[in-house]
């Protein structure tokens, strides 16, 4: 048999547990060895959820099928959490003629009692990928209807994160400032970034500006003193760079939740 193994890792929780992706290497390359399999390739994606396939190393172990016979993994999760994207991967190793073997279950896609278990644990396993996003927005749904921001996403140009909380960064205030005057003068999302391109403004990462990055500035409620959380728009806990008179102008009334 030759073996692709596949490893996976998406956040340090999951390392600290034992899912490590040398842990999980390490255990599959003993269990090849027990059987007599040779190791035709390992796939390691570090940082990737299960929930898509947009994973660079499961894409290029699914393109290159033709060098390996049964596609190892040490957990079924590991591969996918989403029953859909796992069924397709199986319609796709049948139609090649390939096997499926996960260690920690011991499941053999060969009899049908391990296909028909096999689906089971994975519709669970995509169960508990939902509930866990469900409590991650709720838990998000409150912080936006007490005025905090959704901490842990990018910081937005104009603030940084200190003390719990958004704090101005009087700098780039004054671009915020200047941006929407520019709106308001009359000028387009491109001739904006052009203008603070070509007067060596860095933008929040330090490149060129882009239209995209001056629309989300001149349409996020946040400069004007409110979160945006799922629909939710409440006064926010940082201090507003912009009037709401001044952000009103540009996108009308603000509809308050």
């Amino acid at each position: 048999m030759r073996v692709a193994i596949y490893v996976r890792v998406s956040t340090e929780d999951q390392a600290r547990e034992g899912f490590s992706l040398d842990a999980q290497e390490k255990r599959l390359n003993a269990y090849c060895k027990v059987r007599g399999w040779d190791v035709a390739g390992i796939y390691r994606d570090e940082g990737f959820s299960g929930t898509n396939t947009g994973r660079p190393e499961y894409q290029r172990m699914m393109e290159e099928m033709d060098r390996w016979d049964v596609l190892l993994v040490l957990k079924m999760d590991r591969i996918h959490r989403n029953s859909v994207n796992f069924a397709d991967m199986m319609d796709a190793l049948r139609e090649n003629g390939k096997e499926f073997n996960s260690l920690t279950e011991k499941f053999d896609t060969t009899t049908a009692m391990g296909r028909f278990v096999m689906d089971i644990v994975q519709r669970m396993a995509q169960l508990e990928s939902e509930q866990i996003g469900e409590r991650v927005k709720v838990g998000m749904t409150k912080k936006a209807e007490g005025g905090e921001g959704p901490m842990g996403s990018p910081e937005p140009y104009g603030y940084e994160y200190a003390a719990g909380g958004l704090v101005v960064i009087e700098a780039e205030a004054r671009v915020v400032r200047r941006i929407f005057d520019m709106y308001l003068d009359g000028g387009t999302l491109e001739a904006i970034a052009n203008t603070l391109t070509n007067a060596n403004v860095p933008s929040k990462r330090g490149g060129a500006w882009s239209r995209q990055a001056v629309f989300k500035i001149l349409h996020n409620p946040l400069y004007a003193g409110y979160m945006r959380w799922d629909g939710i728009v409440r006064p926010g806990k940082q201090a507003a760079i912009v009037t709401t008179d001044v952000y009103e102008s540009v996108n009308g009334p603000l509809v308050r939740n």
